[in-house]
């Protein structure tokens, strides 16, 4: 038979109820629904049923509010604002600025290009992705140079153009 879920006696359960009557928050009030059933001597796997929570995530919440006491429970991710962006105000100002000119190797600013100039600023590699994300960060899309088979058929040319239509 599987162990119940002690609660450190932080609050009793009369004011775990209040507060999951309380609470607004989606997030918070499940957990203190959670809390509750199991300060009133619920077995977790009934909480679990009853909540749609996993086992394991129930844990989670219990070791959060023994820990923290009230202060634990509640949604944790409006609290994080996530990883620093790769490049720093400064950086992208000078991507702004480089992007004004023509690309290192002379072509088109691509995802690619971005990302290569992005590395070289960073001393560390950059995938392709971000560079496209940059560019479209800075109100720039990405370009992709024409298709040489297309290129070289004027007919098929003519056709790629904006408001053209292909040739007879």
């Amino acid at each position: 038979m599987a162990r119940r879920l002690a609660l450190q006696d932080h609050l009793g359960p009369a004011e775990i109820e209040q507060q999951y009557r309380r609470a607004r928050d989606p997030v918070a009030r499940s957990q203190w629904h959670i809390l509750w059933l199991l300060a009133r001597g619920a077995p977790t796997a009934i909480v679990a049923a009853t909540t749609g929570y996993s086992a394991t995530w129930i844990y989670a919440i219990v070791r959060r509010y023994n820990a923290a006491g009230p202060a634990g429970v509640g949604d944790r991710r409006r609290a994080n604002p996530g990883a620093d962006p790769l490049l720093t105000a400064a950086q992208r100002a000078d991507l702004r600025r480089a992007l004004t000119g023509p690309a290192p190797d002379g072509g088109l600013w691509t995802g690619r290009t971005v990302a290569a100039w992005m590395a070289a600023r960073l001393g560390r590699p950059v995938a392709t992705q971000r560079g496209c994300e940059y560019l479209r960060r800075l109100g720039l899309t990405p370009q992709v140079p024409r298709p040489r088979h297309v290129a070289a058929d004027p007919a098929a040319r003519a056709g790629f153009k904006k408001g053209g239509s292909p040739a007879p």
